[in-house]
């Protein structure tokens, strides 16, 4: 299932955060969306899931299976809301809920949205937990957040995000928190799962070093604008746009290249 987003425009407190943006995101592709702070990439991840701020006002169309995600009401929006889009937020130690334990910050999802009993929920569970890599996952099921790494904890935080099988998953700097080494193997787990369920991914990240490691096309984003779009090699090998240039030109690999 494609994720099509047409001319989107979110306003909070009369000044406009988002000025018309175009994306596409593909079925067992990896959307690459990066830009500085305050470009806009998170807001346009947000406005997908309807998790804009309290009085902004969104226009344009966020398609997904010929529905436009914009006109739904509360009601239905929130069927789709781990159902079929899922989040991975920034940070797993303030996205993950500390006094409860993994097994059922993950089994709470599928009772909800799928009407699973317990003992299936249970079993569905233990299983996310092995396929996001995490040791021991029958035992990890009744343990708390506080007990794993960062690393363990997002990769937690992606099996919450799995647990509905959504057809499109939104990570929003999913590494930025983890260690060089730490990030490496969360990226991976990204792309197999992308591979092996046929999700639709956006990844958000400043980072386009990231990108690299990952994206089969890549956006760029300044002031609320995609400014560049295409596959991952011709954006990052010969982009098009001054900004672009600049997000490369920074980045230490270049600075190293340029001494």
């Amino acid at each position: 299932m494609t994720l099509s987003i047409t001319d989107l425009k979110v306003t909070i407190g009369g000044k406009e955060i988002l000025k018309g943006v175009d994306l596409e995101l593909g079925e067992g592709r990896v959307h690459g969306l990066a830009g500085e702070s305050g470009s806009g990439k998170t807001m346009t991840g947000l406005a997908v899931l309807g998790l804009l701020p309290h009085g902004s006002r969104a226009e344009g169309r966020i398609s997904l299976g010929g529905r436009n995600l914009l006109g739904l009401p509360d009601k239905e929006l929130n069927k789709v809301r781990g159902g079929e889009v899922a989040m991975v937020f920034q940070d797993p130690a303030t996205s993950l809920h500390p006094m409860l334990t993994v097994g059922r910050q993950i089994t709470e999802h599928m009772r909800h949205h799928l009407g699973l009993g317990k003992a299936e929920a249970r079993a569905r569970a233990v299983e996310l937990l092995g396929k996001v890599r995490i040791p021991g996952a029958a035992e990890a099921f009744g343990r708390y957040p506080h007990q794993f790494s960062g690393g363990m904890r997002q990769r937690i935080a992606i099996a919450i995000a799995l647990a509905c099988s959504p057809k499109v998953l939104i990570a929003d700097e999913p590494t930025t928190a983890l260690d060089v080494t730490v990030q490496a193997g969360v990226l991976r787990l990204l792309r197999g799962l992308c591979d092996e369920l046929g999700l639709a991914v956006l990844l958000v990240t400043h980072d386009l070093g990231v990108m690299s490691a990952v994206a089969d096309e890549v956006s760029v984003m300044k002031d609320g604008l995609v400014v560049e779009s295409g596959p991952r090699a011709k954006v990052l090998r010969e982009p098009d746009h001054p900004y672009t240039r600049a997000l490369l030109e920074s980045l230490p690999e270049a600075q190293e290249e340029g001494q």
